[in-house]
């Protein structure tokens, strides 16, 4: 259709009024609204959807970095778990080793404690057995001087300084210097 059949169309003379059919005004009334904000708004609204698309794509791109940032802390952080089981699992066997260490000391040190406490039991009972004869002795010899003494004391047989007189002089006899 050309621009003229349109011009044939609408009857001539007639001017401008009131349309009171409601198809042939809507139509033409959507058709310049259309056009209208095809026009003005066709623009701008493409520009806000640039918008918005660059938005979108600069929230993705951030989403991303953010998601490796995460991810990289995830790995760093499990890094560090390792490293913590590791030491842990370190200071548990040093934990045990010393453990061990320690009680072979403690018992060490209880069989050595055992040895000077039996030594010294020997000690003592060596102590106390010397004292107890010297004490003997002691009463043995204060016995026989208590003896010797009364001997002296009571008035000698002939028979007695003759045996003691012999005797001293076998062994003055028997002496050469």
């Amino acid at each position: 259709m050309n621009l003229l059949s349109i011009f044939n169309i609408i009857p001539l003379g007639e001017g401008f009024g009131f349309n009171d059919n409601i198809l042939e005004t809507n139509i033409i009334n959507l058709a310049a609204v259309v056009g209208i904000v095809v026009f003005f708004v066709g623009k701008n609204f493409s520009i806000v959807l640039e918008n918005r698309q660059q938005t979108i794509l600069n929230n993705l791109r951030e989403a991303d970095q953010r998601a490796s940032e995460a991810l990289e802390k995830y790995n760093q952080a499990k890094k560090q778990l390792e490293f913590a089981e590791k030491k842990a699992n370190e200071i548990r066997q040093e934990g045990t080793l010393k453990a061990s260490q320690e009680k072979e000391n403690c018992f060490n040190q209880y069989k050595l404690d055992l040895l000077r406490l039996e030594e010294y039991k020997q000690e003592t009972l060596q102590f106390y057995q010397q004292k107890a004869f010297q004490q003997i002795y002691v009463s043995i010899v204060s016995r026989a001087l208590g003896e010797v003494k009364q001997k002296f004391n009571k008035p000698l047989s002939e028979q007695f300084h003759a045996t003691i007189n012999n005797f001293v002089i076998a062994r003055l006899t028997e002496y050469s210097p």
